[in-house]
């Protein structure tokens, strides 16, 4: 049983897309990740800012209750850690370790105790500036 076209001819319809089709997709879906990928990167930088600061707020408070607690301020930051204060070190988000925190020591004379000043303040030890145009290490 043969199928014939109005005008009497065979012809066979192949099934799937031309080239054209395919390079017209291909090109549409470039453009979609062209204007998708800087926003999930944006996304992720902003969800490092943000555990950056909840990772600060968390050392900062365990410093000042350290130092109210033992009248005097921890020498390292693994003492909070040791005593309870935190679970553990947390890392820094934007440099991805525990060890590049920039500590800032008491000045003796403002110590809480003046024979054994300690940390006073911890900063992000990263380069750089975050998306509102702040350096990290000022934070």
């Amino acid at each position: 049983m043969e199928h014939h076209t109005p005008s009497g001819s065979k012809r066979l319809r192949r099934a799937g897309f031309s080239l054209i089709e395919l390079m017209i997709v291909m090109a549409i879906m470039l453009t979609l990740l062209s204007m998708a990928v800087p926003y999930y990167q944006k996304g992720i930088v902003r969800a490092k800012e943000t555990v950056l600061h909840n990772n600060l707020s968390a050392i900062r408070n365990a410093i000042d209750e350290y130092s109210y607690d033992k009248q005097k301020a921890p020498q390292q930051l693994r003492d909070l850690a040791t005593d309870g204060y935190l679970r553990d070190v947390p890392k820094d988000p934007m440099t991805g370790s525990a060890e590049t925190w920039k500590i800032i020591m008491e000045d003796a004379g403002q110590a809480v105790s003046t024979s054994e000043p300690g940390i006073f303040d911890v900063r992000s030890g990263a380069s750089g500036k975050s998306l509102e145009g702040t350096a990290y290490s000022e934070w």
